[in-house]
């Protein structure tokens, strides 16, 4: 989709769709500048409008050459923040669909945050709707995307520019994440997931290194040997490097994505309804960090950042590793395995212990994890917790704030020691499972003892997928933490830039 800015006059804006974001406050006054600009027909949509959040009404302006204009409400002025201003291009990009539009153009809102920031939400609120996974569709879609996307504001301004772009390369990884995670099975095995991340790195501009088999064998990985026992596809280890010569950092922060491709649940097999169904999706962390490196690279963010991605699927074959097995992990502790079916740690654990050799500044992991983080926090936020270290409340204010602004909210859980008892193991170092109560901060506990580096964790389970669409989240998968993470990376880089 092309995205653009202009500063015409609103009678001069040539385009299928105009889209009229408003607040209630901003009604009184816009009353009559809008009769002025678009005529008799908008003061007529005027008086039927009120301006409440998530308020739309259409109409024919008669007054300009937009073809088809629609008010849209914002609610109460103070209150308009990006994610409002997402919401409202969201409901404007169903309409624009709806109609069949392929120019359609946003009005910047007197109300809201600063204009650098409304253009990439709007961008990304526009972009983010307007997604549809159609791969696999026979038969010709009656779906048709918009083509360009035009930003209107009074005056020629730099910053909506810049909004807009940013906006535009976030959402297509966002995009390039959800694409990935809604792929069939059969078509991302972890050889097959590699290929797909070789050809992004060389699209985008980041390094990509794919161990096989005889490589993970050979580093000693065996959590992620042991998941993929059962499994007659090889694992693969990923390494993603971002390093711009201007970086403002030596050593990396370094991102890990659970990558189990398909999880039936080994032989603590899963009922299929609402369960081994959506497993697609158990990879959605490493398509957040794929995505996440895209948009770095795309945007040019000077920090060093370097992705590990650990990817199998989890299969009950005739090899399968089974609950009473210990391993011995790529840190050289032992793990006693309850359930076949808490493998994502495990597979994480060797990643986490690997990214040591890199001497991080911070290491963050993103996992479809738990169901506990479901129950706990639902499907629009994700559970965040920290190891006890140096700077630990920083961080998770810091990537809290993040997720208020890129709309991909996150939340914090305790991480107290008196939840690691519950991983205490008779015959092992630790066992795989903590038991039902506080199953998401158990999980974390367990990958706590394959850090010792400043470390955060986002267990993602609920937000990654979803069975019921959201205003600009799709069913299906929804690149859940491309944005959080770049808008958190961007801060960490230059804290001064980002607001």
């Amino acid at each position: 989709m092309k995205v653009s800015a202009t500063s015409i006059p609103l009678t001069d804006l040539d385009v299928d769709f105009l889209l009229l974001p408003l607040a209630q406050d901003a009604l009184g006054t816009m009353r009559a500048t809008l009769a002025e600009t678009l005529g008799p027909m908008a003061e007529r949509a005027m008086q039927d409008f009120s301006g409440e959040e998530g308020e739309a009404i259409s109409f024919y302006p008669d007054g300009a050459r937009a073809r088809r204009a629609a008010l849209i409400g914002l609610g109460a002025a103070d209150a308009v923040d990006a994610e409002r201003l997402r919401q409202a291009a969201a409901t404007g990009a169903k309409l624009a669909v709806e109609r069949e539009a392929q120019n359609v153009a946003v009005r910047l809102p007197a109300a809201g945050p600063p204009s650098e920031t409304a253009g990439q939400a709007l961008t990304e609120g526009f972009m983010l709707a307007t997604y549809r996974f159609l791969k696999y569709k026979t038969e010709p879609a009656a779906f048709v995307e918009p083509d360009r996307l035009i930003l209107h504001v009074d005056e020629d301004d730099r910053d909506v520019r810049r909004g807009a772009e940013r906006g535009r390369a976030v959402a297509e990884a966002v995009r390039t994440a959800r694409d990935l995670v809604n792929l069939s099975p059969d078509e991302k095995t972890p050889t097959l997931l590699a290929r797909a991340v070789e050809k992004l790195g060389k699209k985008h501009g980041f390094e990509v290194s794919v161990w096989d088999k005889a490589l993970i064998e050979e580093e000693e990985m065996g959590g992620l040997l042991a998941v993929n026992r059962g499994s007659p596809e090889p694992p693969v280890f990923m390494e993603l490097t971002w390093r711009p010569e201007r970086a403002a950092n030596e050593t990396p922060v370094v991102l890990v994505g659970k990558g189990v491709v398909f999880d039936t649940g080994g032989l603590s097999l899963k009922s299929t309804k609402g369960s081994m169904d959506q497993m697609k999706a158990d990879m959605a962390g490493a398509a957040a960090v794929i995505g996440a490196f895209e948009a770095l690279a795309r945007l040019d963010v000077p920090l060093y950042v370097v992705g590990l991605i650990p990817a199998t699927d989890n299969r009950p074959g005739e090899n399968a590793y089974v609950p009473g097995d210990v391993l011995r992990m790529h840190s050289g502790k032992t793990v006693e395995v309850l359930n076949t079916d808490a493998e994502g740690r495990l597979i994480l654990a060797d990643a986490l212990s690997y990214a040591a050799t890199y001497r991080p500044d911070l290491v963050i992991d993103l996992a479809t994890l738990t169901g506990g983080q479901v129950v706990a926090l639902g499907s629009d936020t994700a559970a965040l917790m920290t190891n006890d270290r140096d700077g630990a409340a920083d961080r998770l204010t810091a990537m809290e704030a993040a997720g208020r602004r890129s709309g991909d909210w996150v939340h914090r859980l305790p991480m107290d020691a008196v939840y690691g008892k519950l991983l205490e193991s008779d015959v092992a170092d630790i066992k795989n499972v903590g038991g039902r109560e506080a199953s998401s901060i158990t999980a974390a506990k367990f990958l706590e003892h394959f850090v010792d580096y400043p470390w955060m964790h986002l267990d993602i389970a609920g937000p990654a997928f979803l069975a019921t669409e959201k205003p600009y989240r799709p069913k299906g998968g929804t690149g859940f933490g491309v944005r959080v993470l770049v808008d958190f990376l961007r801060d960490y880089a230059s804290p001064k830039k980002v607001r």
